[in-house]
């Protein structure tokens, strides 16, 4: 799966719902998400760990279709001049 399906996956069961909570609540959202998958890298499970990036990686997508960025585009840079 590319970056981009997984924006359009998360768009087409998220989008409107996502969009009318807003920009704010979904940073709000992230940040917890981040904090759960630190959790459960220092005391999960593997399949916690699994679940926890997912959920990150969706809340990311949402952030980046509502404010109208590709997450491809985004880590293009890591390709063509990786910060070193």
């Amino acid at each position: 799966m590319e970056l981009s399906d997984v924006q359009s996956v998360v768009e087409r069961l998220y989008g409107e719902a996502d969009r009318d909570r807003g920009i704010p609540a979904t940073v709000a959202w992230l940040c917890e998400e981040l904090g759960e998958l630190a959790q459960a890298v220092r005391k999960g499970t593997r399949d916690e760990q699994l679940h926890e990036l997912g959920d990150v990686l969706a809340w990311l997508a949402s952030l980046a279709n509502q404010i109208d960025l590709s997450l491809e585009d985004a880590f293009r840079r890591y390709v063509e001049d990786p910060p070193l």
